[in-house]
């Protein structure tokens, strides 16, 4: 009977450590990881505003920088991942990005991969203070375009 009691305490142990793990939520990877395979757009994506949102909100005379800042002017709201990278807008990319699930847009979507909207923009960009507010067809061509 011990042994029983043993045996399904363990079954258990795993049932729920097996439950943990499928169900962690997706983490940042950063942008570097990102450039191995999107050379072009990274380059691209260095020359932008975005690239530098960190370091200008900390240079900014008018402003106060706070943590709160990091909200809009970090990925994962995190100095560990500084200015607005790829996840910002893409979602983190812990479970989609492999070569295998990039490959296939549908497969990368489910896990994870966002193609940013309007909203996504929004989302900092939402007229308030100092975040104007931008149109997503012409903003990121022009951000881009540098």
């Amino acid at each position: 009977m011990k042994r029983m009691l043993v045996l399904g305490g363990l079954v258990v142990a795993v049932a729920g450590m097996s439950a943990v793990y499928v169900s962690a939520a997706p983490t940042y990877v950063g942008a570097s990881k990102c450039k191995m395979c999107h050379k072009v757009e990274y380059q691209s994506w260095e020359k932008t505003k975005h690239a530098q949102a960190t370091e200008v909100a900390k240079a900014s005379t008018e402003w106060k920088f706070e943590t709160a800042c990091l909200q809009c002017h970090a990925t994962d709201a995190s100095e560990d991942f500084p200015g607005v990278q790829c996840e910002a807008c893409h979602g983190p990319g812990s479970d989609y990005k492999s070569i295998s699930v990039m490959k296939d847009l549908a497969k990368a979507k489910a896990a994870g991969l966002i193609m940013p909207t309007q909203e996504t923009c929004n989302k900092c960009h939402n007229g308030e203070s100092h975040h104007k507010k931008v149109d997503i067809k012409t903003a990121f061509v022009h951000e881009h375009k540098k």
